[in-house]
């Protein structure tokens, strides 16, 4: 499973990849994390806020900070 951090590095984006980690950790999920920062490549996936959840070249979430408990429900629901 391939997992995209959409953003420009600001403090959301950071949170939302340390809730990521939290939330990969929690579940004992080996996944890749790729921060992806250049702005052409964020439009590619139609999303005009950020901070932005990519999982498997699906948009899951923008435009929000989700929690960890919040990517859990997430990644449990994808990797069925």
């Amino acid at each position: 499973m391939v997992i995209k951090i959409l953003g420009s590095g600001c403090r959301n984006c950071v949170t939302l990849a340390e809730n990521t980690k939290a939330a990969l950790a929690e579940l004992v999920m080996d996944c890749t994390i790729e921060k992806v920062t250049d702005f052409a490549e964020i439009a590619k996936y139609g999303i005009m806020s950020t901070p932005g959840l990519v999982i498997d070249e699906r948009v899951v979430s923008f435009g929000k900070v989700l929690k960890p408990k919040e990517i859990m429900k997430i990644l449990e629901n994808v990797s069925r």
